[in-house]
């Protein structure tokens, strides 16, 4: 299992990546979750807590404790859903877009950094790989019947 699980090999390689860009992103005082958190809500219309929590593959109550950090550090603001009160939306603040452009160019050299250490064309092909194994995953969930041959 240790060497064919595409679990195993899938949850080392995201530890690995969250420790190098944490690192990097280390003078923001931002986590790489954080960030990437701050990058989707850097739309105009604030999403909804449901929208993001499917956009980041997150837990809500995960994707709420993160943002309640943000919000503490005035990153973020947590507003109602007009459309439906029982639901909250996530604003980026003038300070979180701020700090995210800050952030942005760290992630861009460290990212580029990282990728240059791999072979032409493979960060597409791991791309490519990953939004494969999503879909999979999500196509077939674990208790399902496998597919048929037929």
């Amino acid at each position: 299992m240790r060497d064919t699980c595409l679990c195993l090999a899938a949850q080392r390689a995201a530890r690995r990546l969250a420790r190098h860009f944490d690192q990097a992103l280390k003078p923001t005082g931002l986590t790489n979750g954080q960030f990437s958190l701050l990058m989707a809500l850097n739309q105009p219309d604030p999403p909804s807590m449901g929208q993001l929590a499917e956009f980041l593959a997150m837990e809500p109550s995960t994707l709420s404790a993160a943002a309640k950090v943000l919000e503490r550090r005035g990153l973020v603001s947590v507003e109602r859903d007009p459309s439906d009160s029982r639901a909250k939306r996530l604003r980026i603040s003038a300070e979180g877009v701020a700090l995210m452009r800050r952030a942005v160019e760290i992630w861009r050299e460290s990212h580029a950094d990282l990728e240059s250490c791999l072979q032409p064309g493979m960060g597409h092909a791991l791309r490519d790989g990953m939004a494969a194994l999503v879909a999979a995953a999500q196509a077939h969930p674990a208790g399902s019947a496998p597919p048929s041959d037929a």
